[in-house]
């Protein structure tokens, strides 16, 4: 327990609060002194590699863009291939796309159809979970190209938002592991 109290204590303390971005009311978690402090940022990257390991994944998918920065190192970590996941349009050749509900609006992300195989099992690495939008479409997106969810591992749950209680029945019982509830 003291080693999660530990990292939780480092990691916590390299998460910046910015009022009022990207509006007014908002109050972003930038992780950015986090990404900088090479001792946290690799406490991170063990931590998550180390839920790789512990889910059985074959490949890690990175939701755009903080996955991206998250995810891939800590696919390195753990020997698994990295899969990024990517906003509509930003990927060449043939790709599965996912729409997705937001608070106002619609968005829709996309994986190269390839990468993805019956064999494999994933494990989704995002910076953030808040409201759950973006990580539900990731899941059924996965699972439509073929693939098994390993599981949905974060770096921080704003558990205030809801987004657990959106995924956690997309998941349908794979692991949801946010190193940190704020």
């Amino acid at each position: 327990m003291t080693e999660l109290t530990d990292i939780s204590t480092l990691l916590l303390s390299r998460i910046r609060d910015v009022a009022d971005h990207p509006e007014p009311g908002v109050m972003f978690k930038d992780i950015t002194p986090l990404l900088a402090d090479p001792a946290a940022f690799t406490a991170l990257s063990d931590a998550l590699a180390e839920i790789a390991g512990r889910t059985g994944a074959t490949k890690v998918v990175g939701l755009e863009a903080r996955g991206f920065i998250l995810g891939a190192p800590v696919a390195v970590r753990a020997g698994l291939g990295f899969i990024p996941v990517r906003k509509a349009g930003k990927l060449p050749g043939a790709t599965l796309s996912q729409a997705y509900d937001l608070e106002y609006g619609s968005a829709e992300i996309e994986v190269h159809a390839e990468d993805l195989t019956a064999a494999d099992r994933v494990l989704v690495i995002d910076d953030v979970l808040a409201t759950g939008g973006t990580a539900e479409a990731s899941v059924q997106l996965i699972r439509r190209a073929g693939a098994d969810v390993a599981g949905l591992a974060v770096l921080m749950e704003l558990g205030f938002l809801g987004g657990r209680a959106r995924v956690e029945p997309a998941l349908a019982g794979a692991p949801l592991e946010a190193l940190l509830t704020l």
